[in-house]
C-alpha cells in the first residue's frame, strides 16, 4: 500500500453485534490501495446508549483524518451503524466534502417500530429510546450533498423481520429492496458486493421527489415528531379517513392496544406510506389529519366520511 490510500472504507456494525461480519463485507469490497476501518463498539455497549458509540466513531475518524487529511471516505453502516454515521456527519459538516458516498443497510432512519414498542413513552429503556428517534430530516439534508444508497431487506412483505422497509426510506437517496433477506443476513450478503460496487462507479445524488399531492401529505405526516415508520401488513385492515379526487386515500387503523396507525394509498391502491404514533400523541395525529383536510379541501370528494377517533 502506498503512503496515502485511494480511499478509506468505514464499515460500521449495529446493535447487538460486533465488527466481525460487516468486516467480511468490507474485505470483499476492498481494492489494492484502500484502508478498511471497522470500529468494534462492543456487543454489550450497543444495548445502552447511542451517544458514547457516536463519540467513539468521532474519535476514530478524527484520528484517521489527522493521518490522511485529504483522503476520500466511503461509508457503510448496518442498522444502528448507519444511524451513528448520520449523527457523526450531522455534527461534523467540515468532514462532508471528503465523503465519496454513504451506504445504509437496513438503518431505521424513520425510527424503529420495535424500539418504540419497547419504550413507548421514551423513558430511556436501554437503546430503545435512541433507535426509535426519527432521523429522516438529518438523512435528507445529508443526501442532498452526499451520494447515498439505501438497501433494505424484505423477508415478510414489509420488513426484514426487524426493521420495516418504510423506516429505511428517505428523499434524495437511491433505494434498493432485496427480497428474502433478513436483517442479520443483510450486513454481509453476497448480493451487496456488486450493488455497492456499481453505486461507487456512479455515486450520484438522486433528484427530489415529484411535488404532488401525495408528496405534500407525506411530508406533513412525517413532520410529526412522534411519527414512527410502520409495517404495511396492517394496510388491509385500515379504513378510509380522507378520500381525494385524485384517487389517493388516507386510511387509519387502531391496533388491539389502541395504537393509531395511518396509511396513504395511491390511486393504484398501493400503500406508499405507513406510520404510527404512541398513545400520548393520538390527538396530534388527528389534528394533523384535520389540518390536511382543511388545506386540501378542494381535492376531497363529496362522499367523504370522517371516522371518529
Amino acid at each position: 500500500m502506498s503512503e496515502s490510500p485511494d480511499f478509506i472504507l468505514y464499515a460500521q456494525h449495529g446493535w447487538a453485534d460486533t465488527y466481525h461480519k460487516i468486516a467480511t463485507l468490507a474485505e470483499a469490497l476492498k481494492t489494492p490501495n484502500c484502508r478498511i476501518i471497522t470500529p468494534n463498539l462492543g456487543w454489550l455497549r450497543t444495548f445502552y446508549r447511542i451517544e458514547p458509540l457516536i463519540q467513539t466513531v468521532e474519535t476514530i475518524v478524527g484520528e484517521t483524518l489527522a493521518t490522511y487529511p485529504t483522503t476520500p471516505m466511503r461509508i457503510i453502516g448496518h442498522s444502528m451503524g448507519g444511524l451513528i454515521w448520520l449523527e457523526v456527519l450531522h455534527r461534523h459538516p467540515e468532514w462532508r466534502s471528503q465523503i465519496h458516498s454513504l451506504v445504509l443497510l437496513a438503518s431505521p432512519v424513520g425510527g424503529a417500530d420495535l424500539a418504540r414498542i419497547l419504550d413507548p413513552f421514551k423513558w430511556g429503556l436501554g437503546m430503545g429510546r435512541d433507535l426509535g428517534i426519527n432521523r429522516r430530516q438529518i438523512a435528507e439534508s445529508l443526501a442532498e450533498i452526499i451520494p447515498t444508497l439505501v438497501i433494505a431487506g424484505d423477508s415478510d412483505n414489509g420488513s426484514d423481520r426487524t426493521i420495516s422497509i418504510e423506516a429505511t426510506k428517505f428523499n434524495r437517496a437511491q433505494f434498493i429492496c432485496l427480497p428474502g433477506i433478513s436483517h442479520p443476513a443483510l450486513k454481509n450478503h453476497p448480493q451487496l458486493v456488486q450493488i455497492i460496487r456499481d453505486f461507487w462507479e456512479n455515486p450520484v445524488i438522486s433528484p427530489p421527489p415529484k411535488a404532488d399531492l401525495i408528496y405534500a401529505v407525506i411530508q406533513k405526516l412525517q413532520a410529526l415528531p412522534a411519527m414512527t415508520a410502520a409495517h404495511r401488513r396492517d394496510f388491509v385492515r385500515a379504513k378510509p379517513y380522507l378520500t381525494f379526487n385524485t384517487g389517493m386515500k388516507i386510511r387509519v387503523w387502531k391496533n388491539p392496544v389502541q395504537v393509531h396507525h395511518v396509511f396513504i394509498e395511491n390511486p393504484l391502491g398501493i400503500c406508499v406510506f405507513c406510520g404510527f404514533v404512541g398513545w400520548q400523541h393520538t390527538q396530534d395525529l388527528y389534528q394533523t389529519l384535520n389540518q390536511i383536510a382543511e388545506e386540501f379541501q378542494e381535492h376531497l370528494t363529496e362522499s367523504e366520511v370522517i371516522l371518529s377517533v
